[in-house]
């Protein structure tokens, strides 16, 4: 039952009524109390708590004053014996219920294992299912709860098994019975990872972006397709049930496998290939989209630096350059023809024009040259791999060219590479597929279209496709069919996918909702700009265009007292380890708890597991990693111990779960007088160096250097609630979105912080219609203009940098799509990036491309008319982009090992690092919220703090923490969080792995 109980819902579901008061008839003290709190407990659950810490202290309370029996009497109510029993009884009595019996139970398992175990995986869910089902049968829930769970799985689990096995062929079964053994799957086959295993090369991630990868995972997917599994295999299953065995299958060693029933070791064999199937499409789409792009980029760099070889080799142009730069700068205000054509003529600044543009020319020639060759001679062997592994298919029109080159590719790729050019007789596609710069090396005087630099503009104009979701690949999952993203059931529920939205169903409301907001926001600019009461916005002009002149944002005041408060914690108690910090976190929230088996069952001691996770988490939050960490710690653990829990245990879902409980349960204890209610939310990436094996490494044009971004949504009290990996190419505005709307805590968010990059039209448009604001910091702020939302409308002030009026009748025609493609962001049907990549620059755009550029471009003008006019505002987005920042500064501190690189040959390890340091940092505020909380209801801070101090008030802070030396885990002492007798570091002996009873967890304020 949950704890927290609001006044209303007490009175709702804790009032005694009529019928309950004849019940207490007879009953005195404790026992009165008593009777009465397992009567509407019952009511509520529909099952009797097991012991008094089970009923919600708010009830006690509200119970108590209702029988007129002080609330500490609850504590002398018998919990066992006949009394017990007999209130039991009268209570299933007086609700007309019954006790359970042998056959309901059998019964139970039975309905369990048919109906709810092929949905639901969790035992939180089952065991809610199993309530609701005893409350419908108006049986008293049995007390054998986890034996009926664990049999009912048992039962679905041999029922799932025999299902898969039933569906395979026997030459499938053979084919993946020889995945665990020393034979390979497919007779004669040589191992592609240097004589490695066929399973241990199939569960591999890509390795770095090159060919000998991309044709490593051709002969993958070419030998998962070799198994022979049905197509049918999984069909009318879910795919979260198959994705967990998958999981539990990619855990195991060999051996493992080895060990477990054919059926089960089968069914786990079959989840693997089954998803490895897609997830090598995938792989293989992305490699095709980044070597393509690596393959031209490489070419550019080749002939660019021999062109500027060449160009510092022409005597006399640098001294030309200086003579031009120094007359120049001695007459800033002369004209060119007064001061430079003395210096250097005007016949010979004609020529050097006339040399430059045949240099560009030139450079374009020799990069088409040298990628021609460069092709032909490496590149060009993986074109009859890939198209043989991948089936593209198209539905738009526009790209049909693009679809039947492709088609062409494939006739002649068995032919012999001497056949230069194509047949007269074959139709080559050339629009829309050539570039105009290529056409001339691509088709000759005579009409002949030549093989290689054809094959080189399909490749090109198939990446761009890709990307923009219009060609796709059948057996894919993220590059599916992109009419698959969308919710299936969008027509027959269109008006509750709407109310999920909260916008209309009739477009014209929409429109006049968004006219009038727009209105009323320039004609609110327009006034502020009149009043100068923007805070020093000026439209000025620069370089002969209008200009947004912002001033800068004033320096704040330095908050006087919060170093004095951070001492204030250092000296009541002392320096904490950092990994003493995971372990009271862990102590005051338990999430720990999250981190269940992927195997078919645990027998490790829960006390036993808790201090091997917390080593583990640790290990990898701070990137020291395991074997430094045995190395340097003494905590009585080997490494096999702790790398058995990391494999079996840790898990990207489970360390998201323990975010989610560890961020929700710092929500639930802070003192909103302190902290605030938390409705925003920050969001911007950090860069992390990754090891070059790992295909998302990308070199990072701005700040240099291989590696992968990690981006961060915080909150503004330095609490981050989402995150996520992305290579340094990706999309920040798909993250800013899928932060927001999958971080799963109980933060509610209705505006979110970025930086220029996660700010584009599209987003404007998607974050107004899913309910939030976007407020960014727009670096090109000055170069910004406002879309009027008519013809008519005149803004005097505001005229230079107002542009055309909004085209809304776009927006009405493409409305319901809007709204369809917003739902799919919502439910989460495909992956944000996914989605948006959609609405991307370049090619052809489709109507609903272009009313969502229309309403975009609407909601930016509302933004920028508030930004433009409120100094107030300006400084919210500043305070809550630093919050990020401080956020950034504190990985650089925690994550220190390794030279704070993310390890990790696949995706998988990167982002269990990720994860882990989130958690950790996360750790770390929530213990210095409650630190804080401690000091601050002392009555010598009560008034102490200003203003400046409550707006920097942040629970993210270090300098009372040491993250380094030698590593030590104590399970059984905790910190003293009492308010009374302030001693530093006092420490209380408890039970190892258990929560101490005499601890309380910190009064709020």
């Amino acid at each position: 039952m949950r704890r927290d109980w609001a006044p209303e819902d007490l009175i709702a579901s804790w009032t005694l009524v009529d019928d309950d008061w004849p019940l207490l008839a007879n009953k005195t003290g404790a026992t009165r109390l008593g009777f009465a709190l397992l009567l509407k407990f019952f009511e509520v659950d529909a099952c009797f708590p097991r012991h008094a810490g089970e009923v919600p202290p708010a009830a006690v309370d509200y119970v108590a004053g209702q029988v007129h029996v002080p609330a500490p009497r609850f504590a002398d109510y018998d919990w066992s014996g006949r009394t017990l029993s007999y209130h039991r009884r009268q209570i299933r009595d007086a609700l007309g219920f019954r006790e359970a019996s042998r056959e309901d139970e059998d019964r139970l398992v039975t309905w369990l294992a048919a109906e709810v175990c092929p949905s639901e995986f969790t035992e939180e869910r089952l065991k809610a299912a199993l309530l609701r089902r005893c409350r419908a049968e108006r049986i008293e829930p049995p007390g054998r709860i986890g034996r009926i769970l664990g049999a009912a799985q048992t039962a679905f689990e041999q029922q799932f098994c025999d299902q898969t096995v039933a569906r395979l062929a026997e030459p499938a079964i053979g084919r993946l019975e020889a995945l665990v053994t020393d034979a390979d799957a497919l007779s004669g086959a040589e191992p592609l990872g240097g004589g490695r295993g066929a399973l241990v090369e199939l569960k591999a991630d890509p390795g770095p972006l090159g060919l000998e990868t991309l044709v490593t995972e051709i002969a993958k997917l070419e030998r998962v397709r070799a198994l022979g599994l049905p197509p049918d295999l999984f069909t009318g299953v879910a795919e979260q049930l198959v994705a967990l065995w998958r999981a539990r299958a990619a855990a195991q060693y060999p051996s493992h496998l080895r060990a477990s029933a054919r059926p089960v070791r089968l069914t786990l064999l079959a989840a693997l290939c089954w998803m490895r199937t897609s997830e090598l499409s995938d792989s293989l789409v992305e490699l095709l989209i980044a070597l393509v792009h690596k393959i031209n980029a490489r070419a550019e760099q080749r002939v660019a630096g021999e062109l500027l070889n060449d160009l510092k080799r022409v005597r006399g142009k640098e001294g030309l350059l200086f003579r031009i730069a120094e007359a120049a700068v001695a007459e800033p205000d002369g004209t060119v023809r007064a001061v430079v054509f003395p210096v250097a003529g005007e016949g010979t600044l004609q020529d050097l024009v006339r040399e430059a543009r045949a240099n560009e020319v030139v450079f374009k020639q020799r990069v088409r040259t040298v990628l021609s060759a460069s092709y032909s001679s490496y590149y060009r062997r993986m074109l009859p791999q890939l198209l043989a592994a991948l089936e593209f298919r198209c539905n738009n029109t526009a790209y049909r060219p693009v679809m039947d080159a492709l088609q062409l590719l494939r006739r002649y790729a068995e032919r012999s590479a001497r056949t230069k050019y194509y047949d007269a007789a074959d139709r080559v596609p050339l629009d829309h597929v050539v570039p105009r710069e290529w056409r001339d090396a691509v088709q000759d005087e005579q009409g002949r279209v030549a093989r290689i630099p054809y094959e080189l503009c399909v490749l090109r104009a198939l990446r761009e496709a890709l990307r923009r979701r219009e060609i796709w690949v059948a057996g894919a999952r993220r590059w599916r069919n992109p009419e698959q993203d969308l919710p299936v059931d969008f027509d027959d529920h269109r008006d509750r996918h709407y109310a999920a939205l909260r916008q209309p169903r009739d477009p014209t409301a929409f429109l006049a909702t968004l006219k009038d907001q727009l209105g009323r926001a320039l004609a609110t600019f327009e006034g502020a700009l009149a009043a100068g009461t923007t805070g020093g916005v000026q439209i000025t002009r620069r370089r002969g265009e209008p200009w947004l002149a912002v001033p800068r944002l004033e320096k704040l005041p330095e908050a006087p007292n919060l170093g004095a408060l951070k001492d204030a914690v250092e000296r009541r108690w002392g320096t904490l380890d950092l990994l003493d910090v995971l372990k009271e976190a862990d102590f005051l929230t338990a999430f720990t708890d999250e981190f269940t088996t992927v195997a078919s069952r645990e027998t490790l001691p829960r006390a036993t597991l808790r201090r091997r996770l917390l080593l583990v988490l640790f290990a990898l939050g701070t990137n020291m990693g395991i074997r430094r960490l045995v190395s340097t710690g003494e905590h009585g653990e080997t490494e096999a111990t702790l790398r058995h829990a990391r494999r079996l245990y840790v898990t990207r879902d489970a360390l998201r779960r323990a975010i989610t409980k560890l961020v929700n349960a710092t929500f639930a204890a802070r003192d909103r007088g302190w902290w605030g209610e938390g409705t925003a939310c920050a969001s911007d990436s950090k860069k992390f160096g990754s090891w070059q094996s790992n295909l998302l490494t990308e070199y990072h044009i701005r700040y240099g250097g291989p590696g992968v971004m990690i981006y961060w949504h915080v909150e503004r009290k330095s609490l981050c609630i989402y995150s996520q990996l992305q290579t340094c190419s990706a999309s920040e505005v798909a993250a800013m979105i899928e932060g927001v709307l999958r971080h799963c805590t109980d933060l509610a968010i209705d505006r979110n912080y970025v930086d220029t990059h996660g700010a584009t039209i599209v987003a404007f448009a998607f974050a107004y219609l899913l309910g939030f604001r976007l407020l960014p910091r727009l670096k090109d702020i000055g170069a910004q203009r406002l879309n009027r939302p008519d013809e008519e409308t005149v803004y005097a002030r505001g005229a230079d940098v107002c542009t055309r009026p909004i085209r809304w009748e776009l927006i009405a025609q493409q409305y319901d799509q809007l709204i369809k493609y917003a739902t799919a962001l919502r439910l989460g049907t495909a992956e944000a990036e996914q989605v948006l990549r959609r609405f991307t620059r370049g090619g052809p755009k489709h109507p609903t491309y272009q009313a969502l550029e229309e309403l975009g471009r609407a909601t930016k003008t509302l933004f920028l008319a508030d930004y433009l006019r409120s100094p107030a505002l300006r400084r919210e987005i500043h305070e809550g982009l630093q919050v990020v920042e401080n956020w950034n500064s504190a990985n650089t501190t925690l994550f220190y090992g390794k030279d704070g690189e993310l390890t990790g040959a696949d995706r998988e390890h990167q982002e269990t690092s990720m994860l882990a340091l989130h958690l950790l940092q996360s750790a770390l505020v929530h213990l210095n919220t409650i630190l804080l909380q401690r000091v601050l209801a002392e009555p010598a801070w009560g008034d102490r703090l200003t203003v400046e101090d409550r707006r920097a008030l942040s629970p993210l802070f270090w300098s009372h923490v040491n993250p380094y030396g030698t590593f030590r885990l104590d399970m059984n002492t905790h910190l003293e969080l009492d308010p009374i007798a302030p001693g530093a570091g006092r420490r209380v002996a408890g039970i190892a792995g258990e929560a101490v009873p005499q601890r309380r967890r910190p009064s709020l304020r």
